[in-house]
């Protein structure tokens, strides 16, 4: 049995990346296999994928082993070919180069994702019965101390204004991280109250499922 405690984690968002690098192919198996070409991504590096297969898309991966022709990501299981329709998941890895930390967080908060159900009910049935469907949209948000001279803010600012998916990971203690690829929303004007530390609020509209890394 274990458990942990988040006391210690810091939370960090991508500052910049490297150019997108195209894969023409990517396997069916239990940790996916990228065909590219001329590729310098190294064995730990992070990288967010744009896949035109939408379970992948818009996940942040780590790379387990890779050449100058093939990128293998970690613990990223494409083996079913109904989620991951064989020829179709084509797209581009972007190595997250720098990272910036995002300081004095007081509360993180997550809303949604819940298995969405529909009922189901025939005239021969004494009760009706539950079937899933999706889950529901999923975000975090980040309450943390106002600070405008911190180099956090004009990453952030940058990256409310720009609209894209955007890496984020949570480091938990004991070398343990989770990375999440989201659309990122800063607010403009921090909260004010009276006997209240300043604070501002970033928003991280989750687009695929966190992945998870032990050291």
């Amino acid at each position: 049995m274990g458990y942990k405690l988040p006391n210690g984690g810091t939370f960090q968002h991508a500052a910049t990346y490297a150019a997108a690098l195209a894969f023409t192919a990517i396997s069916n198996a239990t940790e996916a296999v990228a065909t590219v070409a001329d590729a310098d991504l190294e064995v730990g590096d992070i990288v967010l994928v744009e896949s035109g297969w939408s379970t992948l898309n818009g996940r942040v991966v780590r790379v387990k082993a890779a050449t100058a022709v093939s990128i293998t990501l970690e613990d990223i299981d494409t083996s079913d070919t109904q989620s991951f329709p064989a020829g179709s998941g084509g797209g581009t890895l972007k190595k997250i180069e720098t990272w910036v930390q995002i300081p004095q967080v007081s509360d993180v908060a997550f809303s949604g994702g819940e298995q969405q159900y529909t009922d189901v009910v025939f005239l021969e049935d004494k009760q009706g019965r539950q079937v899933p469907t999706d889950k529901s949209a999923a975000s975090m948000t980040l309450t943390i101390a106002d600070d405008p001279g911190k180099p956090f803010v004009k990453v952030l600012e940058a990256a409310d204004a720009g609209r894209k998916i955007e890496a984020a990971r949570l480091n938990l203690p004991g070398n343990d991280t989770i990375f999440y690829g989201a659309y990122t929303s800063f607010s403009k004007q921090p909260t004010v109250a009276r006997n209240n530390v300043l604070t501002r609020t970033v928003n991280l509209a989750l687009q695929a499922e966190p992945t998870r890394y032990m050291a």
